[in-house]
This record gives structure tokens, C-alpha cells and sequence, in this order.
């Protein structure tokens, strides 16, 4: 399938200074270019939760109540009372 779009002449520009350096012809880094947009766009769909919750737990922090009392040790450490 075709498409044709129009671009201002400094993206344009870009674009073919990426292919040459890249030995790629421009309709190329133009697919690529929205292959990668359509795919962040479908990531931007996604919960936030759901983009970090292999984050979660993986980090120990080595203060057991943390969870639980976060609010005082935080004022703690900005006291400079915590170490």
C-alpha cells in the first residue's frame, strides 16, 4: 500500500541524512519511524501500572517498615536524623 504526506523541508532533510548514514532509502526510515510511533502509541494505551509492576519488589531497601511508616522515615532523613 502507498502513502503519500507531506513534511517541512528541515524533516525532510533529516530523514535523508539518516538514510545515508544508515544506507537506507528514505521510504525505510520513514516505516520505521512510524512502526516505532505506532508501537509507543499502543504502549501509551497500556495502565502505568502494568509498564512497571516487573519493577515492583526488586529493590530491598534493608528497613523492614518501610512500607508501613514511610512518611516518618522520610521525615527522618530530611531532618538529617535517619542515616
Amino acid at each position: 500500500m502507498q502513502l503519500t504526506i507531506r513534511m517541512p523541508d528541515e524533516q525532510m532533510s533529516r530523514i535523508e541524512q539518516i538514510a545515508k548514514k544508515m544506507g537506507l532509502k528514505k521510504s525505510d526510515v520513514t516505516r520505521m519511524a512510524i512502526k516505532k510511533f505506532i508501537e509507543e502509541y499502543n504502549d501509551s494505551t497500556v495502565e502505568p501500572f502494568a509498564k512497571i509492576k516487573h519493577l515492583l519488589g526488586v529493590v530491598e531497601s534493608g528497613v523492614p517498615d518501610l512500607g508501613q511508616r514511610h512518611r516518618n522515615h522520610l521525615i527522618k532523613k530530611i531532618k538529617g536524623d535517619g542515616k
